[in-house]
């Protein structure tokens, strides 16, 4: 059977390498380093800063802070990442409207003093701990477009906005710009259009209270799938004719984003065994129904399949003479019926021991999963597909 993913060359070099039937990712370094590439010459005046709760490896962070690239932290342990990775303070927003006082005062003894808040709660607690930090506003915008909307918990609504602006005038404390999410998978281009739009207006209202508003963070919502329906570069012909009618060159604003999967979802590849196979018949149907149970499941790298619905295509790594194509059903590993990975999927004869890939999985899989039934951390290789300059 004909198989359809990248690099599959090297990958099936390391599989013939391999000694075991565990589970790994392989990760090509340079599928990142070529985003960044286009993400500079699609939008040369956006700054991108990683959003390190996507994926935290540590190579791919590396590469990310040798390129140039600052960083989306929300919490110390991220920032600690970064620092640890030889980032400067200066590099890092601490991108959390709801930050613990001690993760606040890591960030002060740091000096991390770019951060997000949305509530007027969140302005006392910094004026207490970090009073000199600089402020960025976040606010709800329309994330209607969005898969995941993240209005539901964050943002300020257009109305708290003035209030939120005079405490934090009261307070004494340094308000510097904006930011906002369209909400994660947007599938809306022109959503970032209308938020922009928004943005400009709390800017006004920012600078009639006498703020120096010298910050836009447009957050993050960019696709990372390379086959994805609207592709990045409409994202970005969307962010620049908006930033161009509000935010023009030469406006003493610092652009910047929070791209996540953008950067690497389409750098990660999954390689899963198959250790289990089960014949089971169909209700209502002639057909056998096979059951194959793989050694990755919804506890490690398919957590999304339960939080964002998030669908994967499995690919059989076989060289199968019959190539009929039967029904299946993919199982985890573990000792859980929830721990489904695929359900109705149509795959050739596969035995214990064949490999199944999985592509377009570099985000919020491998830094969401856990150690459940005592499986151990996924292992992580690396390749470069491309040159780096």
């Amino acid at each position: 059977m004909k198989t359809l993913i990248r690099n599959e060359a090297v990958i099936r070099q390391m599989l013939q390498e391999k000694e075991n039937e565990q589970p790994f990712y392989v990760v090509d370094v340079g599928d990142v380093v070529m985003k960044w590439k286009e993400w500079k010459e699609a939008m040369p005046r956006v700054e991108p800063f990683y959003a390190v709760k996507c994926n935290p490896d540590i190579v791919v962070t590396h590469v990310l802070a040798a390129l140039g690239v600052n960083f989306d932290c929300s919490t110390q342990k991220e920032i600690e990442i970064m620092l640890n990775a030889g980032v400067q303070p200066s590099r890092i927003i601490y991108a959390n409207t709801c930050k613990g006082p001690y993760h606040l005062k890591y960030a002060k003894k740091t000096g991390v003093d770019l951060m997000t808040f949305d509530n007027e709660e969140e302005l006392h607690k910094i004026k207490k701990i970090y009073p000199d930090a600089r402020l960025v506003l976040r606010i709800k915008v329309d994330d209607s477009g969005s898969i995941l909307k993240l209005s539901l918990k964050f943002g300020a609504e257009y109305d708290e906005i003035a209030h939120l602006l005079d405490v934090a005038k009261d307070l004494d404390l340094q308000v510097a710009g904006v930011s906002f999410h369209v909400g994660c998978n947007c599938q809306d281009p022109l959503a970032f259009h209308k938020a922009i739009e928004r943005a400009k207006e709390v800017f006004n209202m920012g600078k009639d209270r006498g703020f120096a508003m010298n910050v836009l963070d447009i957050g993050g919502g960019f696709p990372g799938h390379r086959d994805h329906a609207i592709s990045f570069i409409e994202f970005a012909h969307a962010i620049n004719h908006a930033l161009d009618c509000y935010f023009p060159p030469g406006c003493g604003v610092k652009i910047l984003a929070e791209p996540g999967r953008y950067f690497i979802t389409s750098a990660f590849t999954l390689l899963t065994s198959v250790i289990g196979k089960k014949e089971v018949p169909v209700r209502n149907n002639t057909n056998a129904c096979t059951m194959y149970t793989i050694n990755e499941g919804v506890y490690a790298a398919f957590n999304n399949l339960i939080y964002h619905n998030t669908k994967w295509i499995p690919t059989p790594l076989v060289d199968a003479a019959d190539t009929k194509l039967k029904l299946t059903t993919i199982w985890g590993p573990t000792c859980d019926s929830v721990d489904q990975v695929a359900k109705n999927a149509l795959l050739p004869d596969l035995n214990i021991g064949d490999w199944i890939a999985f592509e377009n999985i570099g985000s919020y899989t491998m830094a969401c999963g856990s150690n459940f039934n005592g499986f151990p951390t996924t292992e992580v290789k690396y390749l470069i597909s491309a040159p780096f300059l």
